[in-house]
């Protein structure tokens, strides 16, 4: 991967984790670099998955890839609120 792949995954993750967080109900108690780090893992992770299913690389928008990707931020971004929760 390039240097140039992996700031647009940086950039892509960050757009992932603020969607991320929108999806889950509620106020989440936790700061704005652990949504864009959640935000990164999830873009991966969705990416591979999306890969594994063979719908990573479609003609046009890849909706599927991205609500993979939405989806996983959204349950790490509640996870992480949960477990901060929980410590206080």
């Amino acid at each position: 991967m390039e240097i140039s792949g992996v700031i647009s995954a940086i950039v892509i993750g960050i757009i992932i984790g603020v969607l991320g967080r929108l999806v889950v109900p509620g106020r989440q108690r936790i700061g704005i670099l652990w949504t864009i780090v959640v935000g990164i893992v999830a873009a991966f992770v969705g990416s591979a998955i999306a890969s594994a299913f063979d719908v990573a690389d479609t003609d046009g928008v890849d909706w599927v890839e991205w609500i993979f990707q939405i989806a996983l931020a959204g349950f790490g971004v509640a996870a992480l609120d949960r477990v901060k929760l929980r410590r206080r």
